[in-house]
């Protein structure tokens, strides 16, 4: 059985004269974006411009709603109730939703951002709320989620379609749940080594933790933060590297 595998990217995040990545790089290398709603990162116009990259190179367009913290870029923990969780999701998928149509495309997937997403990794109720309110705005849309966290269980529970997502730019502890960016090796920078461990954990249907546990996961789709400096190296290393291992990378198709 021959394997394949998405490959995405967190992009659409500067904000102003301020840049964020390469987004336009990104987009020739990758199969999915996941673009910022503007809350965590990105504005209008950056949104447009995202999109028509999207649209130009067919790239999967996902809506990447995060906390509103500009200054925090979405990596700060807030405590939000249900509604205001649900409300913040909805906002940001109208936005994504109304910029991709004006550009020609359609948002088809939505995965949650920084400290929004690491919550609801580890608490299903959480991810519930988020995930129910997307649904609501498009029952069919694709939730993207942390292979084998609260995220996923939230997914089942919710018989929609969704897809799950591993991390090269990321260690993992061994709950699934990513490593603390405060902490040592947290975030991976090395583009040949981000390569060779994500061809080792697709090939092992499983997240390799930095801790030896070996986790059976759902992989669907391969993600790197298009903020690190070494993001395109990353990407093209990664692509390169399933290539080479017989691994074809394409666009998920978000099963139930």
């Amino acid at each position: 059985m021959s394997l394949s595998v998405d490959l995405n990217a967190d992009m659409g995040e500067s904000f102003g004269p301020w840049v964020m990545g390469d987004d336009a790089a990104l987009l020739r290398v990758v199969t999915s974006a996941n673009i910022a709603c503007g809350f965590h990162g990105g504005d209008p116009d950056v949104m447009a411009r995202t999109m028509a990259w999207a649209v130009e190179n067919d790239v999967g367009i996902g809506a990447h709603p995060g906390f509103a913290d500009l200054q925090g870029f979405g990596r700060r923990r807030m405590r939000l109730s249900a509604d205001e969780l649900a409300h913040l999701v909805t906002y940001q998928l109208g936005a994504a939703q109304a910029m991709a149509r004006a550009a020609g495309g359609h948002v088809r997937h939505l995965k949650l951002h920084g400290a929004l997403s690491n919550m609801a990794s580890e608490d299903e109720a959480m991810a519930r709320a988020c995930y129910e309110a997307a649904l609501r705005v498009d029952p069919e849309i694709i939730v993207m989620v942390l292979a084998g966290t609260a995220q996923e269980r939230a997914v089942r529970t919710l018989g929609c379609r969704w897809a799950g997502e591993i991390f090269a730019d990321r260690a993992y502890n061994d709950d699934a749940t990513l490593v603390d960016r405060s902490l040592p090796g947290a975030v991976i920078h090395d583009a040949e080594e981000a390569g060779a461990r994500m061809v080792r954990m697709v090939k092992a249907g499983a997240i390799l933790t930095e801790g030896g546990v070996r986790i059976p996961a759902r992989i669907d789709t391969i993600c790197l933060h298009g903020d690190t400096p070494e993001a395109v190296a990353i990407a093209r290393s990664v692509r390169s590297a399933l290539e080479a291992a017989g691994v074809t990378v394409a666009r998920f198709d978000g099963a139930r």
